[in-house]
């Protein structure tokens, strides 16, 4: 199983990168998300990889994060769903988005991706529901949009919330309620202090 890839970055289009290592080009296939986090070709990169074997093909799947390539293993699981929409998925939502997705059972969201029908969506949710943590799924929004210390203090404000006897979901909920009425809001204490005045 070849784990990652280090070397450097010969070529890339938005759907695949080619990485010299030692003088052996490997190609990876990408999202979108990767594409953007890549650096200019001649530099060196390293990408984590997932290895799929098919009886016609070995295939490399080339991301950035720890997070993509989870992700990316995680819908493939799904019954139906293979890799190539795999990938489609990745391109048109951030991790934090799809888990968020997921999280709320939101599979209209999902269905918005191209490629992707109401079925397939639907059966994602289903299958996926109770393998994402929806406090995570916040943080990794926020953490998506480079503001990790926001989403350290969101993880921070749910995790206090369900120590105080919220469900997940309902923490989730209340600290989104309170970031839609406040977006700037920046301390777990505020947070916190909301989201019970309003239970």
């Amino acid at each position: 199983m070849i784990a990652y890839l280090r070397g450097i970055l010969d070529s890339k289009t938005p759907a695949a990168a080619v990485v010299d290592c030692g003088g052996v080009g490997w190609e990876c296939l990408i999202p979108l998300s990767t594409y953007d986090r890549l650096p200019a070709t001649g530099c060196d990169v390293k990408l984590l990889t997932s290895h799929v074997v098919r009886e016609d093909a070995e295939i490399l799947y080339g991301f950035a994060t720890e997070s993509e390539k989870q992700t990316f293993e995680l819908i493939t699981s799904v019954s139906g769903v293979g890799p190539k929409l795999a990938l489609a998925i990745l391109s048109g939502l951030t991790v934090g988005d799809l888990q968020l997705a997921i999280a709320d059972g939101n599979a209209k969201r999902l269905a918005a991706v191209k490629g992707i029908g109401k079925k397939t969506a639907e059966r994602i949710v289903v299958e996926l529901r109770d393998k994402v943590n929806p406090i995570e799924a916040l943080a990794n929004g926020k953490a998506a949009e480079g503001d990790d210390a926001k989403a350290g203090i969101l993880r921070d404000a749910m995790l206090a919330l369900a120590a105080l006897g919220f469900s997940d979901d309902t923490a989730r909920q209340q600290v989104q309620r309170v970031l839609e009425e406040d977006p700037s809001v920046s301390s777990t204490e505020t947070i916190i202090r909301r989201a019970l005045a309003a239970k």
